[in-house]
């Protein structure tokens, strides 16, 4: 699901994704994968040497090629995993099954997803009656939002492999393939292999609430397993989805004692600071997040979650200082940015006005009319009648910006021809905005490479009275975006900017709280183009009708 990713709430967002990443082989037959295990007190380092001795003495094998990929990986060095898979790969024609696996891994992790795909393919054919090669190709194909193909592969592989992760990538598919029911029970099947699984849990209780049932509905799976069994990250999974069906006080409450009941826990710290500074008691969300801290001083997620923390009691300099450590080690990470820029406004720093200068970093232009209609409105009103037939949901989904509407996650495999002209229609707003905002020594300009790749396409259908978006900015891209296809009445030229987009107004509390800054007035065809580190939301509007939008990130080429 994308956007408007909020800076919390997600952090173990990596640790569950099990259902869409690469499995090893299985048994003997398709070579085992084993993993790295230093031995108790060796540190990186020492981990890393023994396991480049191992190779040096045995560079012909798989397993230790393998075993230094993995921990590579792990060590967010990608680009070295994928040289040493890279010759082997392409010197054996009929490559291992788990060499291939690994290949596309550090593919993947370098955002190559195109050719990991290409990868999975290649291994599903060399290995056609392995049923893990099928579940990693559909998951990959899942990545990538071509769910038919993904529902055809999961279905293969579930014929050998009875696994609540090909389950998940099934239900995954069905539910981009807009069969909610069969994605329903498919999650279903997942819990009764998994019953404690907290992806699992979440994305029915999502699936469930998007789809209109209601809060008490779509969690009640949920609170069944919790009251089975107390998990901690079920009950951070209740919690966040509590907030996104409206419940922050019932969200609050449920973190809160599960915070108190295990102050180790990370995780756990993390969430209940964001969820009290959230709530409106930010003196409780330092407390929460110095636990955090204290208990994994190096994640990126304790000390963002002190970071927000500090903001919300006004310890402006406390946060600018974590973030600006942050930033050195994630430049590109566009929450971090959006964090420090506002630590920068509460203190009067000039680089704040670097950072947010609207109108050298923001743009406004008209989409190009494509080809196959005679002008712009006739397009838009093929477009909107296309996306309104492809909005199944009632509801917004969770930890996202939007409020009382929908959201179409992924646009980027629509074989329906207006939807799919829509890139050509962009294409040259794209471009001629790249080479008028030139380069330069700040972080949006100093990334532009004059071409970009999309990282997610989506559409928003905005519901009427409290239809709006959050503020909040995209972590993932470089350039974001709001295009208008369809607008209510009484938005335009409303003396109360109903259904504007704004800029400037923190997505997190400050002390004291800061304002937007820039308002904007959507108009149907209208293109706005920013950096995504800037905050940006949309006011409600009231009356009738319905506010159609396409959203889409760009990072550099």
């Amino acid at each position: 699901m994308r956007r408007g990713d909020k800076a919390y709430g997600d952090h173990g967002r990596q640790r569950l994704q099990r259902s869409k990443r690469g499995l090893a082989p299985m048994n003997a037959s398709e070579g085992a994968l084993a993993s790295t295990a230093p031995r108790p007190g060796d540190g990186p380092g020492r981990a890393e040497a023994a396991l480049r001795t191992a190779l040096a003495r045995d560079p012909v094998s798989t397993k230790p090629v393998l075993d230094l990929c993995d921990h590579l990986r792990q060590s967010g060095r990608a680009a070295e995993a994928l040289a040493l898979t890279a010759p082997r790969v392409a010197a054996d024609r009929r490559a291992d099954h788990a060499l291939l696996v690994a290949h596309a891994e550090s593919l993947k992790a370098l955002g190559r997803m195109g050719e990991a795909l290409e990868v999975y393919r290649r291994a599903a054919a060399l290995h056609g009656r392995s049923a893990v090669a099928a579940h990693n190709l559909a998951a990959q194909l899942g990545d990538m939002s071509q769910f038919d193909e993904a529902r055809m592969q999961a279905r293969r592989a579930l014929q050998g492999l009875d696994a609540p992760q090909t389950w998940a990538v099934l239900a995954r598919a069905l539910q981009g393939c807009n069969q909610l029911e069969e994605a329903e029970a498919a999650y279903v099947e997942v819990l009764r292999r998994a019953p404690f699984d907290p992806d699992a849990h979440r994305e029915l209780a999502q699936l469930l609430w998007m789809r209109g049932d209601g809060m008490t509905a779509a969690l009640a799976t949920l609170d069944r397993a919790i009251a089975a069994r107390s998990d901690l990250r079920l009950i951070e999974v209740r919690a966040m989805a509590r907030k996104s069906c409206g419940d922050l006080a019932g969200a609050y409450a449920d973190i809160a004692a599960a915070a108190h009941a295990y102050p180790a826990d990370y995780a756990v710290q993390v969430t209940a600071a964001h969820l009290a500074t959230t709530a409106g008691f930010p003196a409780e969300g330092v407390a929460y997040a110095e636990a955090a801290v204290a208990a994994s001083p190096d994640s990126f997620w304790t000390r963002m979650a002190l970071c927000e923390a500090c903001l919300g009691v006004g310890e402006a300099a406390r946060a600018e200082a974590i973030a600006a450590r942050v930033h050195a080690e994630a430049p590109h990470n566009q929450s971090v940015l959006a964090h420090l820029a506002t630590a920068w406004r509460l203190l009067g720093d000039e680089r704040y006005h670097q950072l947010y200068d609207y109108d050298a970093f923001i743009s406004v232009s008209r989409l190009d009319t494509p080809d196959g209609w005679s002008d712009l409105d006739t397009y838009l009103a093929d477009l909107a009648k296309s996306l309104q037939q492809a909005h199944v949901f009632r509801a917004h989904p969770f930890s996202q910006s939007l409020v009382n509407g929908s959201q179409i996650s992924n646009l980027t495999t629509s074989t329906e021809p207006a939807i799919a002209a829509f890139f050509q229609a962009v294409a040259g707003p794209i471009q001629r905005r790249l080479h008028a905002l030139g380069t330069g020594a700040d972080p949006f300009r100093s990334r532009n490479t004059f071409a970009t790749d999309f990282d997610g396409v989506w559409s928003v259908r905005l519901g009427r009275d409290v239809g709006r978006h959050a503020d909040h900015v995209h972590p993932k891209g470089w350039m974001s975006s709001a295009c208008y296809v369809a607008l209510p009445p009484g938005v335009a030229g409303s003396q109360a900017r109903e259904g504007w987009i704004k800029f400037g107004e923190p997505g997190v509390r400050t002390q004291p709280s800061l304002a937007a800054e820039r308002h904007l007035e959507p108009e149907p065809g209208r293109l706005v183009l920013f950096p995504s580190y800037m905050w940006h939301g949309t006011l409600p509007f009231s009356g009738a009708g319905e506010r159609l939008t396409i959203a889409f990130d760009l990072i550099p080429a």
